[in-house]
């Protein structure tokens, strides 16, 4: 995997961001919603992905597109720092318990962007983030990093533990996907010998 930078201007945010594959996951986030931030920073974490990003949004409509051009941004940064996905395992799956929260997560980085999500979140908003924006951040990185994307709420009650487990259990199995397989000798992992 190789490092990424990419700037995206539009009428709606201005990013930047530094994508680096480095295993040492060191998060600096400024998206101005502190949530999101959180999510950014746990991903990061286990990950072990590197990410420096700034975002100006239009905060003062709502946080949907700052959420939503970060997730393409990032899954842009994701699907170029792979090159021809030769030698990487390219699926992984986890079920992950965040206290009372339980999520499945699978991934396949297959060339076919589809997100599968299901979750049942009680509450509408934690601070400035709407919740239904996990799905749009998804969403938006499957589409631009073009990878299959299973995501499940097994259980759990509390909104914040249940997308604070999607975010963590997405990127073990991000993390697990991209790294290499040994037994596959370098080759692309796919019987069409292109991904």
């Amino acid at each position: 995997m190789t490092q990424q930078e990419i700037t995206r201007k539009t009428k709606e945010t201005d990013i930047y961001l530094k994508f680096t594959p480095d295993g040492k996951g060191i998060a600096e986030i400024d998206t101005g919603c502190g949530f999101l931030d959180h999510m950014l920073t746990l991903f990061c974490t286990h990950s072990r992905f590197s990410l420096k990003l700034t975002c100006r949004g239009d905060m003062q409509v709502d946080a949907h597109h700052t959420t939503e051009d970060i997730g393409i941004v990032l899954g842009t940064a994701f699907l170029h720092s792979l090159g021809d996905k030769r030698g990487i395992a390219r699926y992984a799956d986890i079920i992950l318990p965040m206290d009372e929260a339980l999520v499945l997560c699978a991934v396949d980085i297959s060339g076919r962007a589809h997100l599968s999500y299901s979750a049942n979140l009680r509450a509408k908003r934690i601070g400035n983030f709407d919740t239904e924006l996990a799905e749009e951040f998804f969403e938006a990185f499957v589409r631009a990093s073009k990878i299959t994307l299973h995501i499940k709420q097994l259980d759990g009650k509390n909104t914040h533990h249940i997308i604070e487990g999607m975010f963590k259990a997405f990127a073990r199995v991000l993390k697990a996907a991209s790294e290499q397989d040994l037994t596959v000798s370098g080759e692309i992992p796919s019987s069409k010998g292109v991904i």
